[in-house]
């Protein structure tokens, strides 16, 4: 049957969050519980349920464009600056005309609010300035790349900021306010690093005499996810943070290290009024993890620590006990420190050490107090989800860039385009043309025959994959993630039209202590006539056992399945002419890598080499590899994202070989599930 716009609209009454296309599972009553308040929360707000009936407004000069490059972005859906009094009064929007801001601070003497804007296009962070009272808005670096935490020298006359230009990587940069003049002070010769760790620097501030930049950095410190020990690694994929506190001279002479500790997070210094002393935040790397995702946050704590600037000792903790305290920056002249408390409950606001607590509504973040204390610059962000089809700022601009929910595949039969519905509705399977519209329901996981009414509750359908002739799709069924020890997960597939599904590879609601799988992520061969997916097994992670990871094929006609690989392998698809299979490996204790094989089992080549997180790769419409990779570290102090995963994720494209490695995407968000529609399928 074909889905109308209201039947499909109406999916999203059920479990909706807005997290990671794929990061975050659990089925205990109490990890249940904080999905279904995230969804809550999610759906308070004034979010797009489903995708436009009509066609996408064409963006400007899309004529001129090879098509549409569809991604899927996790970012705040809104975001706007705030100022007010230091006692939360006389709150009043900073811009006349807001777009997409954030990261404000003031300038030394009070004139001046630097800030982020991405009113350039949705993903393109550039810099601005703006006097306090809202008028002489004017932009400082404007660029296709990532220009962020711009902050003002006490002369006024330059400005540090942050920005990927040159290398993608987060570098503090330099501009002359007067001459225009820019240069690098970290990716040069005396700040030189491994290229094969990670290099990172970020959220500089001025000394007062204006002699000094202080800065946090994760340069030289290992890739490492988190969580517990597995076989081969900790059982979290996402890469977490481990900063150091630094200082250099603006003309790039006299870095130096401040302050570090092995397995701690030490970021967002700020200087006393004396220049004496740099405060800062400090959590584990471990928690840098859990402070940017909303099913952990409540877990998470840091402490507000300052340090000795001529000794790197001294360090003292200004504030203490439970909670994600950050943005600390001294207050008046005395020592004293305030501070933002991240928690999303009523404990969250601004605090003071001596004592002062302001609540304010809605989420706010990156504070920053003015130069007399009266008042404090902010943003304040909502999570509506972007629209299907929203234009986002096109990093390569010979293609038109939309926004797409997870895992789109095209099918050249009927010009259609297949997605898991899973931020703008329940992560069923769901298809629609090539411009957006023609909305048809596949399935719908909460209907799963196969589950009682009960058990389908965190059910999700993920990776459909067409057959050639665009009669049948594929998918997993299940429970994925961290819960892919103890759930199952289902191999699929059912017409295109949603009039019949039926089971290819059985699994069983919980699969702890037995044999039986959990098989996800499958993909048609060229011919239809096989699939290809992941298994992985009960005790995996702890043992490695052998017999229970890695890729296998069914043979369609015999239904016989041949076992392909025995590694930590994921995310398998063929190649549309039949002769590969793209998939991800965990090629080491610390990163994943994107790799390809043939059919036979032969010819296995790994294709990335970074170090980092390569994955979530899939074919282009001409035989290339497009993929999610985090070889350009973060953009920004981990810990001071919200309800990401990933969000150093960005998109590149390579030769099936592994070379001609090309971005496609620079922005301060998780960007992936690339797909690009050609004009001719328009």
């Amino acid at each position: 049957m074909r889905a109308s716009f209201a039947l499909v609209a109406g999916l999203a009454a059920g479990q909706v969050w807005a997290g990671c296309p794929y990061g975050f599972d659990k089925r205990s009553d109490t990890d249940h519980a904080k999905l279904q308040a995230h969804a809550n929360i999610r759906r308070s707000l004034p979010s797009s349920t489903a995708l436009s009936s009509g066609t996408p407004t064409p963006s400007s000069g899309a004529t001129d464009t090879k098509g549409i490059f569809l991604m899927n972005r996790i970012a705040p859906g809104t975001s706007k600056l705030y100022i007010s009094n230091v006692d939360g009064s006389d709150e009043r929007e900073l811009l006349s005309d807001p777009v997409f801001e954030y990261h404000a601070s003031f300038s030394p003497d009070g004139e001046w609010i630097t800030f982020t804007s991405e009113r350039n296009g949705d993903g393109n962070a550039d810099i601005y300035r703006i006097r306090p009272n809202g008028s002489d808005l004017e932009p400082l670096v404007t660029t296709p790349y990532v220009e962020d935490s711009v902050i003002v020298s006490p002369s006024g006359r330059h400005a540090a900021y942050v920005s990927t230009a040159n290398n993608m990587k987060a570098n503090i940069w330099i501009r002359d306010l007067i001459t225009g003049d820019k240069w690098n002070v970290t990716d040069i010769p005396i700040t030189a690093s491994n290229t094969s760790l990670m290099m990172g620097y970020f959220r500089p501030a001025w000394s007062p005499d204006g002699e000094w930049l202080a800065f946090s950095s994760d340069r030289n410190t290992q890739y490492s996810g988190h969580g517990v020990p597995t076989y081969l690694g900790l059982t979290g994929w996402e890469t977490t943070q481990e900063l150091s506190i630094y200082v250099i001279r603006p003309n790039g002479t006299d870095f130096r290290k401040i302050v570090s500790k092995p397995y701690y997070c030490l970021g967002s210094p700020k200087w006393s009024p004396d220049g004496k002393r740099l405060v800062y935040y400090e959590m584990t790397r471990e928690d840098t993890y859990n402070a940017h995702s909303e099913f952990t946050l409540a877990s998470a704590n840091s402490t507000i620590m300052s340090v000795d600037v001529a000794t790197g000792e001294d360090i003292r903790v200004e504030a203490a006990g439970a909670g994600v305290k950050v943005f600390p920056q001294y207050i008046d002249n005395n020592g004293t420190i305030a501070y933002l408390l991240k928690s999303n409950t009523d404990t969250e606001g601004f605090y003071t050490t001596s004592g002062q607590f302001v609540n304010y509504t809605g989420t706010v973040r990156s504070p920053c107090w003015s130069p007399d204390f009266k008042q404090v610059v902010y943003e304040k962000t909502t999570w509506v989800i972007r629209d299907a089809y929203k234009q986002l700022y096109s990093f390569d601009p010979e293609w038109d860039y939309r926004f797409t929910d997870v895992f789109p595949q095209y099918s050249s039969v009927d010009d259609r385009v297949v997605i898991t519905q899973k931020q703008l509705g329940n992560s069923s399977i769901v298809t629609f043309n090539t411009t957006g519209g023609n909305l048809g329901l596949v399935y719908d996981p909460s209907t799963a025959d196969f589950l009682t009414s009960s058990e389908t509750s965190g059910a999700a359908a993920y990776n459909p994959n067409w057959s050639r002739d665009g009669e049948w799709l594929v998918f997993g069924v299940g429970f994925w993630f961290e819960t892919r020890e103890t759930s199952g997960g289902w191999i699929v597939r059912a017409t295109a039209n949603g009039s019949y599904s039926e089971v290819l590879v059985d699994s069983a609601y919980s699969i702890e202590n037995s044999t039986v799988l959990n098989n996800g992520f499958p993909s048609f061969s060229h011919d239809g006539k096989k699939v290809v997916y992941r298994v992985w097994g009960s005790d995996t992670a702890t043992y490695g056992n052998k017999s229970e990871i890695g890729l296998r094929i069914l043979d369609l006609e015999t239904k016989k399945t041949t076992i392909l690989t025995t590694e930590w392998d994921n995310l398998p698809e063929y190649s549309p002419d039949g002769e590969l299979i793209l998939f991800t490996r965990k090629t080491s204790t610390f990163n994943y890598d994107v790799c390809t094989i043939r059919p036979d089992g032969t010819d296995l080549k790994v294709l990335t080499s970074s170090g980092a997180n390569d994955a979530h790769a899939v074919w282009s419409h001409d035989g290339r590899i497009m993929w999610s990779t985090g070889m350009n570290g973060f953009r920004y102090e981990c810990a001071l994202y919200d309800n990401t995963f990933q969000p150093y994720g960005q998109i590149m494209i390579m030769d099936k070989d592994g070379s001609n490695k090309t971005p496609l995407s620079d922005s301060m968000w998780e960007d992936s599930m690339p797909l690009y529609l050609p004009n001719f399928v328009l």
